[in-house]
């Protein structure tokens, strides 16, 4: 029995393959230095009890979890998940807080289900599980129990850590990069992105490309094909297909290049941040999902002396991030000056389990 918790887990920027993990390719994430942490005692009695004072709500249920509440109600969808794999998960009095802007897509809800179950495995346990069992169940709890269209990315670079390479073909795989890269300012536009809607448009257009291409070129594989060996089947589909597919490949082969480029230990920093403009370019222009204000931000960045960036996570509104290594804070005052909310973030690695 423990007497005490604490976990903490962190927030991620998302460098390359935004909007690709839920289509089984590869993306490049950075874990930063914005967190949520849980503290938890055990508890009298059978309850999960919960205080989060950074939205004002108490929270409360039987260990077992409860009948969902609403589409998002995921730290009983937690409790639910870690009982149907066979874990018996004692009572505890938990407090919530964070400090990773919410709803922005800097995966605020993705470290709250990560922090909560750690805290919970470690609960039932006496230990601290392995970070990939703790992204598995953390994804199954926020993703599959609400048929939501996100993918693993979040999970993973929470529990894990970063710079990380996660190829999200099953099974999935997570490769720590060797090069600390360091330099990001992270700025809220402070405009409420959707993301749901976000992610089921961009997965229904893609997906719809794919089938039709697949019945007249059976060998097409949306994670080897070139653009170029499809080209002339793909001008036969209709523009809203074709133009967010087009840019789909081009994000791909961007994370592959920056993937051998961070391999390698051999940070060029102009050269990567001319990668993540382009990798905004198609965010942007071919999957439409960038938003005025981001585009300004990222505008005021680079006229700052950025040397890149791109929004982060569904987009719609919502974060960005400039790439500025030894200019951040002219950069996070540029940030502000343009109608942002600006944090400049460090490297950090993945969930943390402390018990006594």
């Amino acid at each position: 029995m423990f007497n005490h918790l604490r976990v903490s887990a962190p927030g991620r920027l998302c460098l390359f393959g935004e909007h690709q993990d839920f289509l089984g390719l590869a993306v490049i994430a950075q874990a930063v230095d914005l967190d949520i942490t849980i503290t938890a005692e055990p508890s009298r009695d059978d309850f999960l009890r919960l205080h989060l004072p950074d939205i004002g709500q108490e929270d409360a249920f039987a260990v077992e979890g409860r009948e969902y509440l609403h589409a998002r109600d995921y730290l009983p969808a937690v409790a639910r998940v870690l009982r149907a794999e066979g874990y018996r998960v004692p009572g505890v009095k938990a407090a919530v807080r964070g400090t990773i802007p919410i709803n922005s897509g800097t995966s605020s809800s993705s470290a709250l289900v990560v922090a909560w179950t750690a805290l919970l495995l470690a609960a039932a346990t006496g230990e601290a599980a392995d970070p990939a069992t703790v992204a598995r169940l953390a994804y199954r709890a926020e993703v599959l129990e609400f048929h939501e269209p996100g993918g693993m990315m979040d999970h993973y670079t929470s529990a894990v850590g970063g710079p990380l390479y996660v190829d999200c073909c099953e099974p999935i795989t997570c490769t720590p990069l060797p090069t600390q890269l360091d330099g990001f300012v992270l700025a809220d536009s402070l405009v409420r992105k959707q993301t749901t809607e976000m992610l089921l448009r961009t997965r229904v257009f893609v997906r719809e490309a794919v089938a039709l291409l697949r019945e007249t070129f059976p060998d097409f594989d949306l994670r080897t094909t070139s653009w170029e060996a499809i080209s002339d089947y793909a001008e036969q589909l209709p523009e809203r297909q074709r133009r967010p597919l087009r840019a789909q490949f081009i994000n791909r082969d961007l994370c592959q290049q920056a993937h051998r480029m961070l391999t390698s230990g051999q940070v060029d920093p102009p050269r990567l941040g001319a990668m993540l403009l382009a990798h905004q370019d198609q965010l942007r222009d071919g999957i439409e999902i960038s938003h005025p204000q981001l585009d300004a931000l990222i505008e005021a960045a680079l006229e700052a002396g950025a040397l890149g960036g791109k929004l982060n996570g569904s987009g719609g509104g919502g974060t960005m991030f400039a790439y500025a290594p030894g200019k951040q804070e002219q950069v996070a005052e540029a940030l502000t000056r343009a109608g942002g909310r600006a944090y400049v973030v460090s490297p950090r690695g993945g969930v943390t389990v402390e018990m006594s």
